[in-house]
């Protein structure tokens, strides 16, 4: 069993920052059930409301119908409505069973108006059946980390079947909005999409004309708005899903039962707050501290001057690859722990770049990045012939 040499370093880095004895306030009074602040490009949940609580999330829903069909459809294709597309309740396009739209179109139908008639027709354009197309979400959401989350529909209308109901929680709806604006090929699309006042566009056949208005109207409440979805449904209540970046910094807000009728703004001042609540209290600081790693002895290896008497001893070395002035989204008064997990003694022969252990950061007791330590020089084995030589080279210079 390997020896590890553990130290849980006593020292704490401040980034470079004297940070004043202030108290910090975290946002309170949400009307929001459940409420998260994310930070988009890493997914550490910066405030947390009942974030983990399952809720139905209503057309906040078609974030992920958007970005599957983005993903496994092509823009250009020509979708036609069935007859179960058609008599989707409202908010719908109305459309006719037999009618024939471009995806493009639909897409701005379904994340601008929340037509549900469209999400419909896209989930049996992609996936042959609403049945199947909810696997595909379901298996999707899973992918990304979503442990808590089970759809049905592609539109969010509340269901019910024998698996469970149809629902989320605040941390795995920002998670998933996180990956459509972050991490997936098609966030640029779903960025565009989602952040257009308003889109115009006809039927294939060119009889019928549509107009869509984005009903997202946080994206002009604060600089630096850019994505979102609304939802409500008599289940779910006002649920909102948005996306800000300010100053290199990008933040989701999710939020499920934020009040119902007659509250629907209630969901605009719960998303302002925290949004502000980011914005104001976090910022990337660069960690670069110089970690002293000691030398650690090797045994049966050669020693650096070939001498057949003296020790062998590895320089470990942290290998940061491309991060080597890498940061952390903090708070002002948050600090970043280091400790260090190291083998105590190694072994000959070694190579360059060997890895004998790990040098882990930490904020509030969670794992936030870990780096390895590394030989940084091969070392060989002293064996049989290699001591004969030094023995008979010794012989020679008596």
């Amino acid at each position: 069993m390997k020896r590890f040499l553990a130290f849980f370093v006593s020292f704490i880095l401040i980034c470079g920052i004297t940070v004043q004895a202030e108290e910090i306030q975290e946002p309170t009074g949400l009307h929001a059930q459940a409420a998260v602040l994310m930070d988009a490009d890493s997914g550490r949940v910066l405030f947390d409301k009942n974030g983990d609580e399952v809720l139905a999330n209503a057309s906040t829903t078609k974030i992920l119908t958007c970005i599957l069909a983005l993903e496994e459809g092509n823009l250009d294709d020509i979708v036609t409505a069935s007859e179960t597309a058609a008599v989707q309740p409202r908010v719908h396009l109305g459309m006719k069973a037999g009618e024939q739209f471009v995806l493009r179109d639909l897409l701005y139908s379904l994340m601008l108006e929340s037509h549900n008639d469209s999400a419909v027709a896209i989930a049996e354009h992609i996936a042959g059946s609403t049945e199947e197309f909810a696997n595909k979400m379901n298996q999707k959401a899973n992918k990304i980390g979503c442990r808590n989350t089970y759809y049905i529909t592609p539109n969010g209308l509340d269901a019910v079947d024998e698996k469970g109901s149809h629902s989320t929680t605040a941390s795995d709806l920002a998670k998933l909005m996180s990956y459509c604006i972050m991490e997936s090929e098609q966030k640029d699309m779903f960025i565009t999409i989602t952040g257009t006042p308003k889109y115009s566009f006809s039927n294939v056949a060119g009889t019928r004309n549509f107009s869509c208005s984005n009903h997202n109207s946080f994206l002009t409440m604060m600089e630096g708005a850019f994505s979102g979805k609304t939802g409500f449904t008599g289940k779910a209540g006002y649920c909102y899903v948005g996306a800000l970046e300010r100053d290199g910094k990008t933040f989701v807000v999710a939020l499920l039962a934020c009040g119902w009728p007659n509250n629907k703004n209630y969901k605009w001042s719960d998303t302002k707050k925290l949004m502000e609540y980011g914005v104001e209290n976090f910022s990337y600081r660069s960690v670069e501290e110089k970690i002293e790693l000691p030398r650690i002895q090797v045994q049966d290896g050669i020693a650096e001057n070939g001498e057949m008497f003296e020790k062998a001893y590895a320089e470990p070395e942290v290998d940061y690859g491309n991060d080597i002035d890498f940061s952390f989204l903090l708070r002002k008064d948050e600090k970043v722990e280091v400790s260090i997990e190291c083998e105590e003694t190694l072994q000959a022969p070694l190579k360059k770049g060997h890895k004998i252990g790990t040098v882990i950061y930490s904020l509030n007791g969670t794992e936030i990045q870990q780096f390895p330590i590394v030989v940084d020089e091969s070392i060989e084995k002293r064996n049989l012939s290699w001591i004969f030589e030094e023995i008979a080279e010794m012989y020679f210079k008596l």
